[in-house]
């Protein structure tokens, strides 16, 4: 019977210089590591390039011996992989947006208007509010703003960004609160109004 190794085991393969116990690590999380990357990203080339990036980043770690076994060897290669997303779109200047984060009426204000026609003039000035909500979001502190891009931006659930963040649920829905209360500090200082949603 052939004895199947933990991931820690191949881990420890690795260090010691047996690039087959790597290849067996990639082997049994390359699918549900690209999936969850494909997800973010929605484009196949794109996913397939961080995919890439993510693993040669733990290789990286792991021969800095800076791989610590504090988890799941798949939490590590989710978070890495979940990092380079947010390093890519942050570089291209782009989010990829969902039309909406949560039915709860806490998250009202970081719903798309939704116009039925708009004119030239309101597209303009929706543009400019979101603009504006979107330096907001860059003032909040970096573990509110990470918790409310994920959720916003790549659609993530909490669970997903408490596995991806390595805290607690409870934890990243309380990050969320506080960014929630702080952005609509910031609305009323500003004087902001959407034209569909209140806040």
């Amino acid at each position: 019977m052939v004895e199947i190794l933990s991931d820690k085991q191949l881990v420890d393969g690795y260090k010691n210089g047996n690039v087959a116990d790597f290849e067996l690590l990639v082997e049994r999380h390359q699918n549900k590591v690209f999936s969850y990357i494909l997800m973010l990203v929605k484009d196949r080339q794109l996913a397939d390039d961080i995919f890439q990036d993510t693993f040669l980043k733990i290789i990286r770690t792991i021969k800095a011996g800076a791989y610590k076994e504090e988890g799941k060897f798949i939490q590590f290669a989710m978070r890495i992989a979940h990092n380079l997303v947010i390093d890519h779109f942050r570089k291209a200047n782009r989010l990829p947006m969902v039309d909406q984060v949560n039915k709860d009426n806490d998250y009202d204000l970081l719903n798309n208007a939704k116009l039925s026609d708009p004119s030239i003039e309101d597209s303009m000035v929706t543009e400019q509010v979101y603009s504006d909500l979107r330096k907001m979001i860059e003032l909040l502190p970096e573990e509110q703003k990470e918790v409310l891009n994920m959720r916003m931006y790549a659609d993530m659930s909490f669970k997903e960004i408490a596995d991806a963040t390595n805290v607690s649920i409870n934890t990243a829905l309380g990050r969320m609160r506080y960014a929630l209360i702080n952005l609509r500090k910031m609305v009323k200082e500003h004087n902001l109004t959407l034209t569909v949603n209140n806040f």
